[in-house]
């Protein structure tokens, strides 16, 4: 198995969240709605989403630098998002390599419609939770970040397999916990989650689909 590693972290970190306002704000209403990953969910309030996904330049660069150190990648190389949301991390490794062959799934046609007009192109609507549209090992490096825990017990065999399939290297993020605090926290704030586990329940489901990849867990202080 891969090593954990802490790339999208920094990141999260930088985001206020106040879990007990959204708890009461009609939560399992606001569930419902960010479940269909449409317009609401992207784009409409804080209380279905994010609030409004926009590109901003630059926000993403950190990440896309580390990917490229991490998994030495050239212009030659070939990688797939799972769960790419608008891809703009694939924008930003496009900046850094614009050679890079980059292809990107998402459940969400509202999602993928607000990337980028040179991304888009290259990335497809496709349920995570089926076979993925790939050789074996087609990939040279496949990451879904905060994609994984939105899945069902049951729906994780098929889609950590399949992202194990069709990559040489994979590194998957997910949200997780470590106290009973930090659980409180993910339930209050997480709207699509299906999968609440800890870091040795998630290393143990990967280790049981064949996952050998980077795995990082993301946490809600």
């Amino acid at each position: 198995m891969g090593e954990l590693v802490s790339i999208v972290t920094p990141l999260h970190q930088q985001t206020a969240r106040d879990y007990i306002g959204r708890m009461f704000d009609d939560k399992v209403h606001c569930m419902g709605i960010a479940s269909r990953y449409g317009s609401d969910y992207w784009d409409g309030g804080r209380r279905y989403g994010y609030g409004g996904y926009k590109y901003i330049p630059g926000r993403w660069k950190p990440v896309a630098e580390s990917l490229i150190e991490r998994y030495e990648l050239t212009n030659q190389s070939k990688i797939l998002d799972v769960g790419c949301g608008k891809a703009f991390l694939l924008h930003e490794l496009k900046l850094l390599l614009p050679g890079l062959q980059i292809t990107g799934i998402d459940i969400s046609e509202h999602g993928i419609s607000g990337s980028t007009d040179n991304i888009r192109p290259h990335l497809l609507i496709h349920d995570a939770r089926k076979r993925l549209p790939f050789s074996d090992d087609e990939f040279d490096l496949v990451l879904s970040l905060g994609m994984l825990h939105n899945f069902t017990l049951v729906e994780l065999e098929t889609g950590i397999t399949e992202i194990a399939r069709v990559g040489r290297h994979g590194y998957v993020m997910v949200e997780s916990y470590r106290s009973l605090e930090e659980l409180f926290n993910l339930q209050c704030w997480a709207l699509t989650a299906k999968s609440f586990l800890d870091p040795e329940e998630w290393k143990w489901l990967y280790r049981k689909f064949g996952f050998l990849g980077d795995y990082e867990f993301i946490y809600f202080e």
